[in-house]
């Protein structure tokens, strides 16, 4: 995914989100390993906020896909 594409998909609905991802975007994306990142790029292009913040706030099971890029959310909230 492009990094202009990328910045644009941090932008969430929710505030509280959006703090999270550019917070994960920041620190972790660049060094994180490549499965990860493009989990991430997924969650943030396929996956509705409503989902997003049940998963990270342990509302709801994430899904394995997600669950690394999720743990790390949980880091930076």
């Amino acid at each position: 995914m492009d990094a202009a594409r990328l910045t644009w998909l941090l932008r969430r609905g929710m505030k509280e989100l959006d703090v999270m991802a550019t917070r994960y975007h920041a620190d972790r994306y660049p060094q994180a390993p490549a499965t990860e990142r493009r989990a991430f790029e997924r969650l943030l292009s396929d996956v509705e906020d409503p989902d997003i913040w049940a998963w990270t706030m342990g509302y709801a099971e994430t899904p394995e896909e997600y669950r690394d890029v999720v743990r790390e959310f949980r880091i930076f909230r």
